[in-house]
């Protein structure tokens, strides 16, 4: 069988684009890493794969643009499955600070098997515990595993330099110097980053948050991202805790801060996004900011509602985040997507996302904060990054008067039954292809249980 060439064969429904009707019936064809064809009848090249796609709906593959992949092996912990922000922050980097290599790896196959089989294509993760025990190389490790995953990954060099001796709150022994962290960063742009719009490795900078990193390093990451041209990133306004300790520690609210850092502007997201006043929302708008918004986690940690409605309205352009994941605590994106549409309504009553809005934050929107160019619509030429579910089941019953809308409205298993990246088969028949899923969960259940161990054994 020719891998190269796959053909999605009498469609039930394909969404090639939000702002386009939905087609039926008809054949979607894949050649190499492209979408060759759209089309009824289409004929299958010889020794093509062909997938009954009859009852499928088929979309563009979902684009996740933040998230904290090691967080997977601390999911549902008691001692913080009620607490707010900074105490679940002082608590977990208690247990965070034994993250080792083996931690790393295996966590970014669990988040991107979890994010694979919901629908998620590319994604990023915001990197920035740098325990000073670990060995190897922790970038490299990510990238290994998005390789043998198949997954269109961005990750971020995260950082954070001010420990509790300085005002912040990790402790000593996960924060880095200046200088470490910004030589680094270089190191990382220039071993990993590729620049080409369609490219599967990509490199972002992101310094943790205005509390966790110093002034100066905002800002010489800033410049050092605008030298070799890559996205920044930052938590930013995700709650009053932090506007009250940038106001204490700068004499300034967040946003300002970041004008000054330079860390704001059109090459720029920020996560969660809660607490902008009207000003700085217009100010966003302004600049061409970018928003990576996590409802989950924002519901979860009871962080506060995003003001979506009022972005998009101001043209600020929204993706969607399942952050965590010991703060949602999942890697389900189709989930997450649906938990958007439904938060926007407690903030908004009818007058908020749309199905279509919250697809297009979740596809296409992702894709431009992220840099990706031919990524987030199934057209002819563009990236063959797609998700197939199947709606003929109970769960979708009913629904088949918009089996596009019914992805975000119904629903019991957000599990896609297939998941094609870069004109590769990485989801097949409900299955990751690239890893065992019992041995994938065997180990990262071992090494959670091994960080709980280490932190208790210490302290």
């Amino acid at each position: 069988m020719n891998e190269k060439t796959v053909l999605l064969k009498n469609i039930y429904v394909l969404l090639t684009d939000t702002a386009k009707e939905p087609q039926c019936g008809v054949d979607l064809l894949i050649e190499g890493s492209k979408v060759s064809k759209i089309g009824k009848n289409l004929a299958a090249p010889q020794g093509c794969r062909v997938i009954d796609c009859s009852t499928l709906v088929v979309v563009p593959g979902f684009v996740n643009t933040h998230h904290h992949f090691y967080q997977t092996l601390t999911r549902n912990l008691p001692a913080v499955q009620d607490a707010k922000l900074f105490d679940w922050l002082v608590y977990l980097y208690e247990v965070w600070k034994y993250v080792d290599e083996e931690a790393v790896y295996w966590s970014s196959l669990l988040a991107m098997s979890e994010l694979l089989k919901t629908g998620c294509t590319t994604s990023t993760d915001h990197h920035y515990l740098y325990p000073n025990t670990f060995k190897g190389d922790l970038m490299a490790t990510q990238f290994k595993a998005a390789d043998q995953l198949g997954m269109r990954f961005s990750p971020t060099r995260g950082s954070m330099s001010l420990s509790k001796k300085d005002g912040g709150l990790p402790p000593d022994s996960v924060v880095q110097s200046e200088e470490k962290i910004l030589e680094d960063s270089e190191r990382c742009i220039k071993t990993f980053h590729d620049s080409a719009p369609d490219s599967m490795h990509k490199i972002v900078l992101a310094p943790c948050s205005p509390f966790s990193v110093t002034k100066r390093c905002m800002l010489e990451s800033s410049r050092l991202a605008r030298k070799y041209g890559v996205r920044l990133h930052t938590h930013l306004c995700e709650t009053m805790d932090e506007e009250n300790q940038c106001k204490a520690m700068y004499g300034i609210r967040p946003v300002e801060l970041m004008q000054e850092c330079e860390l704001i502007g059109d090459d720029v997201f920020y996560a969660h996004g809660i607490w902008f006043n009207d000003e700085e929302l217009d100010l966003l708008a302004k600049t061409g900011s970018h928003i990576a918004h996590c409802p989950s986690s924002n519901m979860r940690l009871g962080s506060g509602i995003c003001r979506t409605r009022e972005m998009l309205d101001r043209g600020i352009n929204i993706g969607i985040a399942v952050d965590g994941s010991a703060s949602n605590d999942s890697s389900d994106m189709l989930g997450e997507m649906r938990n958007a549409l439904l938060l926007s309504r407690i903030r908004y009553g009818t007058n908020g996302l749309t199905a279509r809005e919250v697809l297009k934050m979740g596809t296409e929107n992702g894709a431009k904060l992220l840099n990706f160019g031919k990524v987030g619509k199934l057209e002819e030429s563009w990236c063959a990054d797609l998700a197939c579910f199947d709606v003929s089941g109970i769960a979708y019953a009913g629904s088949q008067s918009d089996p596009i809308a019914a992805l975000l409205f119904c629903g019991c298993d957000h599990t896609a039954k297939y998941t094609i990246v870069n004109g590769q088969v990485v989801v097949d028949n409900g299955r990751v292809v690239g890893v065992d899923e019992e041995v994938l969960a065997e180990n990262a259940n071992r090494i959670a249980a091994k960080l709980l161990e280490m932190r208790e054994k210490n302290g």
